[in-house]
């Protein structure tokens, strides 16, 4: 039986500078992603975690290569053609929230979709926060809410569209103990809820093991891919 494989990726390289200012960041990266599965990637600062989401997620080309995500042809889109693939197919949660001060936690989650030209954008979207334990505070602005709070709208926007692949870097970062611990629970149980698959990036070994599995990078290169059930 063929594994419907949502990542796809296979001699990914990742290069900046030209010459003798050339930088590899990625070398030769082959990693395949089940759908629904969820991936850990660990490694210190600068082994290139966060390089590997961005050309995963199509914020990134990458150098050479190929990456099928989705059933998506990434190696042969330009910048605009990624940024149609990404829309609908994935989900991004940051460290840093990056929610629009301007707009209410409703707008945040709305106005995305309509953008995407999905119907009903607001009913979804109040849904989808509701689902996160923020269905009573839809008009606040993030300036009135919590930094849980800010990044429960986030989790809500990148879910929302029901994106098969949900990408999230150091979702935790800016949080406290408890307040991550929180989030993580939603986080997975919004990745559950949905089908999604997740990959998140992590210094956390405890977060890491609640995933299938935990890759670990070294220098540019998966050094490491274990199963943990």
């Amino acid at each position: 039986m063929t594994i419907p494989y949502v990542i796809d990726a296979s001699n990914v390289t990742l290069s900046l500078g030209h010459s003798a200012a050339r930088v590899d960041i990625l070398r030769g990266i082959d990693l395949q992603v089940a759908k629904g599965e969820s991936v850990a990637l660990l490694g210190p600062s600068g082994s290139g975690k966060s390089s590997l989401m961005a050309v995963l997620s199509g914020l990134e080309r990458a150098t050479s290569g190929i990456i099928r995500v989705a059933d998506a042809d990434f190696t042969a889109l330009d910048e605009d053609g990624l940024a149609r693939a990404r829309r609908g197919r994935i989900g991004i949660v940051l460290q840093a929230f990056h929610l629009l001060p301007t707009m209410t936690a409703h707008e945040n989650v709305a106005v995305p979709l309509e953008l995407a030209g999905v119907d009903d954008a607001f009913p979804i979207a109040a849904a989808e926060l509701e689902a996160v334990g923020l269905g009573h505070r839809l008009t606040h602005y993030p300036a009135q809410l919590s930094g849980g709070e800010q990044q429960r709208v986030a989790i809500a926007r990148a879910t929302a569209p029901k994106p098969e692949l949900i990408f999230a870097d150091e979702p935790t970062g800016n949080l406290d103990a408890g307040t991550g611990h929180t989030i993580l629970d939603l986080l997975f149980a919004r990745q559950t809820d949905t089908g999604a698959t997740l990959l998140v990036i992590t210094h956390d070994p405890a977060l890491a093991a609640r995933c299938h599995r935990i890759l670990e990078m070294q220098d540019g290169r998966i050094v490491s891919d274990r199963r943990t059930d």
